[in-house]
């Protein structure tokens, strides 16, 4: 993690950031500097995070939220806003990961997965951008490589990452006169929670460390992400240094993506 106070004086919101990439998000602003209101669906994670977070001596405030809910989110920037005056960034991390095909995924699924990971970072975004416009702030969404590549039986979660990206693309042209920039980031396969859990769910005879690690094997870097190696990717596109970024995808994926699958046989 950077040592640097490149956040100082900065106010962050982070949504889905008491697990997984959210949370290393916001452990890496509050390190940086800034004060973060981060939420997430479950009270007692949320309590969790925040009270590990601030023993670390960060300024952090963890709200339980639901990302769909768009009161919810009103009220997550509006926190920022009145605790720390005013609003600099918003990453948008929640997300949820289900499996099935345009045949077999259910309407109630295909709703559930674009409801958190895409209508919710529209109405993060939509409840930030008022904000944001008056510091010239900037978004970033986590997104992942699947908004270009699909997985076998990914149809919600593969169309709602897509979208987010496209969605970036739009942030960042309606808002650039005003200042606020807008990107995506795109991860390859991550340590985190949802990602043991999809490995637990697929492993076999395998056990789940064997399963992460096989997946790695599959990125050319032979491993997968830590969740900071992400944060640190987020905190450069939200930070100053990335003043003239916006409307853009930066993968961060090991090299899964720049990989042609047909191998050439050995020598």
């Amino acid at each position: 993690m950077a040592d640097v106070n490149d956040f100082d004086g900065k106010v962050a919101v982070v949504t889905g950031g008491s697990l997984g990439i959210g949370r290393a998000v916001v452990e890496r602003l509050a390190a940086g500097g800034a004060a973060v209101v981060f939420c997430g669906h479950e009270e007692a994670g949320v309590r969790t995070a925040e009270a590990d977070l601030r023993a670390a001596g960060l300024t952090v405030t963890g709200v339980t939220a639901d990302v769909r809910d768009a009161d919810a989110m009103r009220a997550l920037v509006d926190r920022a806003v009145t605790d720390h005056g005013g609003l600099d960034v918003l990453v948008t991390s929640a997300g949820i990961q289900r499996y099935g095909t345009v045949e077999d995924t259910s309407e109630e699924l295909w709703a559930e997965v674009l409801g958190v990971n895409l209508t919710g970072v529209y109405l993060a975004c939509r409840a930030a951008v008022p904000a944001l416009r008056q510091r010239r702030g900037a978004v970033v969404a986590v997104s992942s490589v699947q908004a270009f590549t699909a997985q076998q039986r990914v149809a919600a979660y593969t169309a709602s990452k897509a979208a987010v990206n496209a969605l970036m693309r739009s942030i960042a042209v309606d808002f650039a006169a005003d200042g606020v920039r807008a990107n995506a980031v795109c991860p390859g396969s991550v340590d985190t929670p949802m990602l043991r859990w999809a490995a637990d769910r697929f492993r076999g005879d395998s056990t789940v460390d064997e399963t992460v690690a096989g997946w790695g094997a599959t990125h050319p870097l032979g491993r997968v992400a830590t969740a900071a190696e992400v944060a640190e990717v987020v905190a450069f596109l939200a930070s100053d240094r990335a003043s003239f970024v916006t409307g853009s995808e930066y993968r961060v994926d090991g090299g899964l993506l720049a990989i042609n699958p047909a191998a050439l046989p050995e020598a």
